[in-house]
């Protein structure tokens, strides 16, 4: 069983790269690829239970969507028959029609999902997050410089805190096929045990347990509750 990491050298931010490493330390049998953005990426031709994006610099951006162009007919077969496919933080916007910034020329992205960003350099968004994935609580953070303007299937239903477009309670994230992506940042998985059980039982992994599981549990309930306090702001 393998997972590969898509251009870690540049995709590496808010320790996104994480998600992958506890992946391992919760399946020891799983192979970790990293495919530089110089390199062919393997999972459109072969096997992989799990490719990974994580979070870039604007440039990084630019560099991981001129990686991808040429495989974007394939990702889109693959994603669409299934192939699990993580994307993270501003990940999420290579994968969109196009990317708009007021201080750098047009990105174009990849065209999977049919949105597009929008970023303002000085106007930085952060926040927590809480929602819901299948009946499971998501908890996490934002950290970006803008929104996701487009339709289609959300990954999360907002709980409290604002959506892929910003605003308050709208759906965040995309999925399509195997496709799931987020703007939330960080280790996903390990702030959220239940969706890294999830995740570990769509691989194929021969068990869901978790490295560390009592202690990640515990965790993960005190900061549901405490992100759900009456009067909390999900503005930091």
């Amino acid at each position: 069983m393998r997972a590969e990491i898509l251009f870690p050298e540049v995709c590496n931010l808010y320790g996104d790269l994480q998600n992958i490493y506890y992946l391992k330390r919760c399946c020891p049998a799983l192979e970790i690829v990293e495919t530089d953005l110089k390199s062919q990426p393997r999972f459109p031709q072969e096997d992989t239970a799990l490719v990974f994006m994580g979070s870039t610099t604007e440039q990084g951006l630019q560099l991981a969507a001129d990686a991808l162009r040429p495989y974007r007919e394939a990702i889109a077969a693959r994603v669409d028959a299934g192939q699990l496919f993580l994307a993270t933080g501003n990940a999420l916007d290579i994968l969109g029609q196009y990317i708009d910034s007021d201080t750098a020329p047009r990105i174009e992205g990849l065209g999977l999902l049919d949105t597009h960003a929008e970023y303002h350099m000085m106007q930085r968004h952060n926040s927590y997050y809480v929602g819901k994935f299948e009946e499971m609580d998501i908890v996490g953070f934002k950290s970006l410089f803008g929104h996701s303007h487009g339709t289609g299937e959300a990954l999360f239903d907002t709980v409290k805190g604002v959506g892929r477009d910003g605003r308050e309670g709208s759906g965040e994230g995309f999925r399509r096929g195997g496709l799931l992506a987020t703007y939330l940042i960080g280790p996903l998985l390990i702030l959220n045990p239940p969706l890294c059980k999830w995740l570990l039982r769509q691989m194929g992994a021969p068990s869901d347990a978790l490295a560390f599981e009592e202690a990640a549990m515990d965790s993960y309930r005190k900061r549901v509750v405490e992100f759900m306090e009456p009067g909390r702001s999900w503005k930091y």
